[in-house]
């Protein structure tokens, strides 16, 4: 079992998250659990934010609206070399996760990440491999995630999907009429 250790004397945590109900929730979990988070909805907000006051910590979304959350990290580490930075995404590859580790994130967790996995992340030993999650998600469910994020990105345009994924368009209607799987 990964040991958390003690949080330090400055807590401060910044979110970054373009989804704001996600955000908030985030940032009520991480104060519950002692630290004193910040939320920012972008980059160009992350960015002003890290300036006045860098924080120990941060929790950063892969993909903003306004940019890229690579950026958000590499900014935080010039301004402070020691703050420690998780990236969450719904977009679970190996070319974004070595990415994420280049710009100093210390881990690369997939959405929809669990306060406690984040709060375990972030205060890890150096070398230390976090604990598998209790409660991971299914395939099934991680599949469905999936497609709904290349259908949001896709403008909820069923065609485009389907062609992007490589599927028959009225497969993926049915499958876009289910509820998520647990």
């Amino acid at each position: 079992m990964t040991e958390i250790r003690d949080l330090p004397d400055d807590a401060s945590c910044l979110i970054v998250d373009d989804d704001q109900p996600f955000r908030t929730r985030l940032g009520r979990a991480m104060e519950k659990r002692g630290f004193k988070p910040v939320l920012a909805e972008g980059v160009n907000e992350a960015k002003a934010l890290i300036r006045q006051n860098p924080p120990s910590f941060a929790v950063v979304d892969l993909r903003l609206d306004d940019g890229d959350g690579i950026d958000v990290v590499n900014f935080l580490h010039e301004q402070r070399a020691d703050s420690r930075a998780v990236i969450l995404t719904g977009y679970g590859n190996i070319t974004t996760a070595v990415a994420a580790v280049k710009a100093g994130a210390i881990d690369y967790l997939a959405k929809p990440a669990d306060a406690d996995d984040v709060q375990k992340a972030l205060l890890a030993r150096e070398g230390e491999f976090p604990e598998p999650p209790e409660n991971p998600m299914s395939a099934d469910r991680v599949r469905w995630e999936h497609i709904q994020r290349v259908y949001e990105l896709c403008g909820h345009n069923v065609s485009e999907t389907a062609r992007r994924l490589g599927m028959h368009r009225r497969t993926l209607q049915r499958i876009l009429a289910k509820r998520a799987p647990q």
